[in-house]
């Protein structure tokens, strides 16, 4: 089969890998009926290490189940089924505990031997605990917003509830990419009334505007922060969602937070360090919390509104291509042409 694979910055290439079988009594495997290329794939895009054997791309897809192992019970061979960035044995305590990214025995995409979903199937172990059905056929138009449910829409939710987002609550969202975006909808569906969005890609804030921001800032670094603070009476915002992963990022955030509010990161880090001392966050009594989203912890709650169309996260996808020219996408990404694109294979 055709799978993506990253040799070093900006070497993307589509090889030939053997089929994935079930290896184990637990597993799965699917075939990928639409797979996309995600804001943390371009961080190795940039600065991953030169390697001969490659890396295997891709942790996000909406598959059909192709084959069970012996044990599988909740999923079927023909479920159309959404595949979360994490996979997870859906039993530890942290699995029932709602988190995910942390199962006892869980891992995630492209490491130890499973590979990634930028290709045209995958072995998905542990798949009771991972895959979640959903009741439409692999040609519905909703597969795009599903397909959110397996990463951003999920990051975005867990933001903002990270975040401790409700009525009572202002919000600042850092970042008008896929996560970002998601961030504003979900601070939105979450109660906020005041939701500012830092981002300077006016076809994207527009976007933002449509998911619930009611301010948008597109000035950066000391200039941006002047901005929200001048837009909350010099106070800043009680929660602020950073959706990048980088220092000058970060850095805003300190900066627009309102005393005894709350940092919420969903972004990669993209640094070790990062200024938490008096003057950072202990002296203003600033919570920093986050981290990665066990977005199957959430796919029961945003689900329903994606199926009866009250929500339409698949808005962020702007592009696809066929997996044969996802090199194309990865450049369109990077050049900030694409919003998020969608992967054919």
């Amino acid at each position: 089969m055709r799978a993506t694979f990253m040799y070093g910055p900006g070497d993307v290439r589509v090889i030939h890998v053997p089929d994935p079988v079930v290896e184990h009594r637990t597993d799965a495997v699917i075939r990928v009926v639409r797979a996309c290329i995600c804001g943390s794939d371009l961080h190795p895009y940039h600065s991953m290490s030169a390697t001969s054997q490659g890396s295997s791309m891709g942790h996000e897809c909406i598959g059909v189940v192709e084959d069970v192992g012996s044990e599988v019970a909740t999923v079927r061979k023909g479920d159309v089924v959404i595949t979360p960035f994490a996979w997870s044995d859906g039993t530890c305590e942290f699995c029932a505990e709602g988190l995910q990214t942390s199962c006892r025995h869980g891992g995630f995409w492209n490491a130890g031997g499973v590979g990634g979903l930028q290709a045209e199937a995958v072995r998905v172990p542990h798949a009771d605990g991972t895959l979640f059905p959903v009741p439409v056929e692999e040609g519905s138009p909703l597969i795009p917003s599903l397909l959110t449910l397996s990463d951003v829409y999920g990051t975005g939710y867990h933001a903002a509830i990270r975040g401790g987002v409700n009525p009572q609550t202002t919000v600042t969202v850092i970042g008008d990419g896929a996560v970002g975006l998601m961030a504003v909808l979900s601070a939105r569906q979450l109660g906020a009334e005041r939701i500012i969005l830092m981002g300077r890609h006016a076809d994207r804030t527009d976007l933002g505007r449509d998911y619930g921001a009611t301010d948008v800032v597109a000035e950066r670094g000391e200039e941006g922060i002047a901005r929200v603070r001048e837009l909350t009476g010099g106070d800043g915002t009680h929660v602020v969602l950073e959706a990048v992963g980088h220092m000058p990022a970060y850095t805003q955030a300190v900066g627009v937070v309102r005393p005894g509010g709350v940092i919420s990161r969903v972004g990669v880090p993209q640094y070790e360090d990062a200024p938490v001392g008096f003057a950072g966050l202990f002296g203003p009594n600033i919570t920093l919390t986050g981290g990665p989203a066990p977005v199957r912890a959430y796919i029961d709650t945003l689900l329903p509104g994606v199926l009866d169309g009250t929500v339409d996260p698949g808005r962020v996808f702007d592009s696809e291509v066929p997996l044969d020219d996802v090199a194309r996408g990865y450049a369109d990404m990077d050049a900030r042409r694409a919003l998020k694109v969608l992967v054919r294979p």
